[in-house]
C-alpha cells in the first residue's frame, strides 16, 4: 500500500509521529511519503524536543511546494492521505478544493479519485466554520478523526493517550485493527 502522510503546523506533532512509529513497527508492504506544511517541522521540533529525522520512520519526504510528486496526480497508485494533525487553515482549504501547495493537491486527488482520505483536525473548541468545513469534507468522503483521545483503557502516559487516536487513525485507515473497542476487558464500577 502507498499512502501520503501530510503533517500540518497545527500543535500535535506527537500524533503525526506516532502515527508514523507505528507504521514503520509494522514491518509491512506500506510505502509512506511525507510532506510538511510550512512551519510543521518547527513545530515538531518545538513540541517533540527534536528534530525531524526520516531515517527514524523509513519515509521519503517531499517539499509541500513539489507538484512534481508521484501523488500530485490521479494517475499515481496512492491509496490513502492521513492530514496528521490538520490544522483549520489546511482543513479550510481542501475542503474548498484550494490546491496551492503539495498537501492540499494531494488531498484534492484523493477526494476526486474517491480515494481515502482521514483528516485528524486539532483545535478546540470548533467554530461553525471549522464544522461547516468538516461537514463540506465529510459529504465528499473525508474521514474525519478529530484528535480526542478516549480512557477507557485507562492510558497512563501521553503516548497511550496519543495512540487512543492513533490506533482509531490506523483502524479506518485499513492499516491495522484496533487494539481494544469499547467494553472488552473493561469493568466499570456501579456508582
Amino acid at each position: 500500500m502507498k499512502i501520503v502522510v501530510a503533517i500540518t503546523g497545527a500543535s500535535g506533532a506527537i500524533y503525526a509521529q506516532r502515527l508514523l512509529k507505528k507504521i514503520y513497527d509494522l514491518k509491512s508492504d506500506v510505502e509512506v511519503a511525507v510532506v510538511f506544511s510550512s512551519n510543521a517541522q518547527d513545530i515538531w521540533t518545538y513540541e517533540l524536543k527534536a528534530s525531524w529525522n526520516e531515517n527514524d520512520y523509513g519515509v521519503k519526504v517531499f517539499d509541500r511546494k513539489d507538484f512534481n510528486a508521484p501523488f500530485a496526480s490521479g494517475s499515481s497508485r496512492y491509496e490513502l492521505m492521513i492530514v496528521v494533525p490538520c490544522s483549520m487553515g489546511t482543513l479550510a482549504r481542501i475542503s474548498q478544493g484550494i490546491s496551492d501547495d503539495l498537501i492540499t493537491r494531494t488531498a484534492d486527488v484523493m477526494l476526486k479519485e474517491r480515494r481515502k482520505l482521514v483528516v485528524v483536525p486539532r483545535e478546540t473548541p470548533y467554530s461553525l466554520v471549522h464544522l461547516r468545513n468538516m461537514t463540506t469534507l465529510t459529504e465528499m468522503g473525508a474521514i474525519i478523526v478529530p484528535a480526542t483521545p478516549s480512557f477507557y483503557r485507562c492510558p497512563t502516559t501521553i503516548e497511550e493517550v496519543v495512540d487512543t487516536v492513533i490506533d482509531r487513525v490506523m483502524s479506518v485507515s485499513n492499516l491495522r485493527e484496533e487494539d481494544s473497542s469499547w467494553g472488552e476487558g473493561i469493568r466499570l464500577m456501579k456508582s
